[in-house]
């Protein structure tokens, strides 16, 4: 089924006469093809895209399933939007109310001819299973990703920065085809890599560091994601076995991950196994999180996801131990659920690298 015939059955209840795409994610995944600026409307008859006159011309040739009109100032979002709630008498129309602004709703509401009714849970459903071509883009992403980290094991060595670092990592992911960032990568060392989600910095590389890099690319509007943490030089006892136990950790999880089962029976089976070790107090995130046109989406694999995990959910699987002040490890793989089990996406080793 193509995504815009998705959001068309949202129509066939009655909840709503039509259906106001305003993100441009959500705009993406209705027209398979994603345009900067512009808005859309979905109604039982037909779709509508509106954008200015930078976009007109990419809208025209890329958006098949939609009518395409130009704003103007003379004819703006608003002026067009009720030209189609004019041509269908369109009097409840769905929108996203976590992706709009309060003042663009107060404008919205006071100028469209039409009542506005929250859809957003029903809107960003469809996006929680991933279509076989979908699938398809994501291995893309995933495999520039992994080749990203080939070659940066060839760049990695004492005294560069974690800045530095960063900079090739982006590099050569725009080098091996990236289209854009998932998000801003993720390149800490020593000390730092006990902080999850730490800021790159002026320190150097040293000998005896963890270095954990947490990076993903966009290719063709579709997000990979991967952390790996390395060893420059040697590591110590301590540091050996807790990475250790975050890889045992995260193929416990692995192993439970399957379409049925709850986010939180996965991310309690890879959290049983740090617990055991003694190191519960220390993974306080989910262990993993949705993925595909935006980085962080639903369902999740987490301590509150009760529900069971659809099939074809892209799942990330990432535990971590981070010690305050010490250091960190988190390993991250990219997994599609499946009746059976699970795809892994990521095909970088896992074993402990000490370069």
């Amino acid at each position: 089924m193509k995504n815009i015939e998705k959001y068309k059955s949202l129509l066939e209840t009655g909840e709503v006469d039509a259906l106001l795409l305003t993100s441009e994610y959500n705009r993406l995944y209705a027209a398979q093809y994603g345009v900067a600026e512009g808005v859309a409307v979905v109604t039982k008859e037909g779709a509508y895209y509106f954008t200015d006159s930078r976009y007109i011309e990419a809208a025209e040739n890329n958006l098949p399933a939609f009518t395409v009109r130009m704003t103007h100032p003379g004819s703006s979002d608003i002026a067009r939007i009720n030209e189609v709630i004019g041509e269908h008498t369109i009097k409840k129309l769905g929108f996203e109310e976590l992706d709009m602004s309060y003042a663009t709703f107060l404008e919205f509401q006071h100028a469209l001819h039409a009542v506005l009714v929250p859809m957003q849970k029903k809107i960003d459903a469809f996006r929680a299973s991933k279509e076989p071509w979908e699938l398809e883009l994501m291995r893309k992403a995933q495999e520039i990703t992994d080749l990203t980290f080939t070659q940066l094991q060839k760049v990695i060595c004492a005294g560069m920065t974690e800045k530095d670092l960063r900079a090739e990592l982006i590099y050569r992911l725009y080098k091996n085809g990236a289209d854009g960032l998932s998000f801003d990568p993720i390149v800490v060392s020593g000390p730092n890599t006990s902080m999850p989600h730490g800021v790159p910095g002026d320190r150097e590389l040293q000998f005896g560091d963890f270095i954990t890099m947490d990076f993903g690319c966009i290719y063709k509007g579709y997000c990979s994601d991967m952390t790996r943490t390395v060893a420059l030089g040697f590591v110590t006892e301590e540091m050996d076995k807790v990475y250790k136990t975050v890889l045992k950790a995260q193929l416990a999880g692995i192993a439970a991950t399957k379409a049925g089962v709850s986010g939180k029976a996965i991310d309690g089976a890879a959290r049983k196994v740090i617990a055991d070790a003694g190191y519960g107090e220390y993974f306080g995130h989910g262990y993993g999180h949705s993925l595909g046109i935006l980085i962080h989406e639903a369902p999740n694999a987490n301590t509150r996801n009760e529900e069971p995990m659809p099939e074809n959910a892209v799942v990330s699987a990432e535990p971590g131990i981070y010690l305050p002040g010490k250091f960190g490890v988190r390993i991250e793989d990219v997994t599609v659920l499946t009746k059976d089990g699970c795809e892994i996406l990521t095909k970088s080793p896992k074993n402990l690298i000490i370069l």
